[in-house]
């Protein structure tokens, strides 16, 4: 059994030490340990802080693209180099390595095909009040999208299995943390938590500028998601609303053209109830198109999922 700790790094010579340093050298039921570096276009000297550190693989960006690209990239390469497992956590020493072991045993005795770090925001005490209750509705409507009840949903201190990185296809550009769950869930595959305790912070977040910055990608990211897959959710909801709101002019008319002397002088009660309607009807037409879509996806994902199985030579089993 073979584990692949992959670290995304840019710019994180001071840090990466601390990480490098705290990285488990054996656990039980794993034969091998090794380290991946993703080098987001670091210009300091990450790289060769790395490499004085004894890491030997390494994925090189010329430029900065981003945490799911590097996530992606990473996991790519994990696979390359025969990885069973693949865990991701960060260079700036936001997570404590030393739990990684409780993060794979999960994986390792088949009980789950991802394992997530419960970070327990409620206790980071540099967490504002305002981004725990942002973290913890996040997550919330993250397991609604997901059907998944995890308790931090958005932590990036993860393990995966070989079998789930086969299943999972990384599509945004901001966090693949959040897309890759709500994947998850929706293909059936076990989720696991495991509580941790961070480190002291050391540096501010790069991923965004601001909290309302964040809840915007967020949010986008989760609507995406969620449209891909459950698509006539959104769009029989948004038509049904739609269909009773646009019932309401027509109520209105008909009320006047019984009981008022002039209903000829509320035709736009008339005019605005068949503008819903019809946007009630296109609502409905384009559930139907994007369940089409949602289905055509599946189908594309399971042929990527051969593909990968031969590129990476994993059996249907995961053995």
């Amino acid at each position: 059994m073979r584990l692949i700790v992959q670290i995304p790094c840019l710019n994180e010579e001071k840090t990466l030490p601390l990480v490098l340093n705290t990285i488990p050298k054996a656990i039980q039921g794993v034969s091998s340990i090794e380290v991946l570096v993703i080098d987001d276009g670091s210009t300091d000297q990450t790289i060769a802080v790395a490499r004085k550190h004894g890491v030997r693989h390494f994925v090189f960006h010329s430029q900065k693209q981003g945490l799911a690209r590097s996530f992606l990239d990473g996991v790519n390469r994990a696979l390359e180099l025969g990885a069973d497992i693949v865990v991701n956590t960060d260079g700036d020493n936001q997570y404590p390595q030393e739990r990684i072991p409780d993060l794979v045993r999960p994986i390792l005795e088949r009980k789950a095909d991802i394992v997530v770090a419960d970070r327990q925001t409620g206790r980071i005490g540099h967490f504002s009040p305002f981004k725990k209750l942002l973290q913890q509705l996040g997550t919330k409507v993250l397991n609604l999208a997901a059907g998944t009840s995890l308790p931090d949903a958005a932590s990036g201190f993860r393990a995966y299995s070989k079998e789930s990185l086969l299943r999972l296809n990384i599509v945004t550009r901001f966090s693949y943390a959040m897309e890759t769950i709500i994947q998850a869930g929706n293909k059936g595959m076990a989720i696991a938590s495991v509580p941790v305790s961070t480190n002291p912070k050391t540096r501010e977040s790069r991923l965004f500028r601001t909290s309302w910055e964040h809840v915007r990608k967020s949010a986008l990211a989760i609507v995406r998601s969620f449209i891909m897959y459950k698509p006539y959710v959104v769009f029989l909801t948004l038509g049904i609303v739609m269909l009773v709101a646009g019932l309401i002019p027509f109520f209105r008319y008909l009320y006047f053209l019984l009981f008022s002397p002039s209903p000829s002088g509320h035709l736009q009660s008339l005019i605005l109830g068949i503008v819903i309607l019809v946007a009630s009807l296109l609502s409905f037409a384009l559930g139907v198109i994007a369940d089409l879509i949602r289905i055509n996806r599946a189908l594309i994902e399971a042929s990527l999922e051969q593909t990968k199985r031969v590129r990476f030579g994993s059996a249907r089993t995961g053995k």
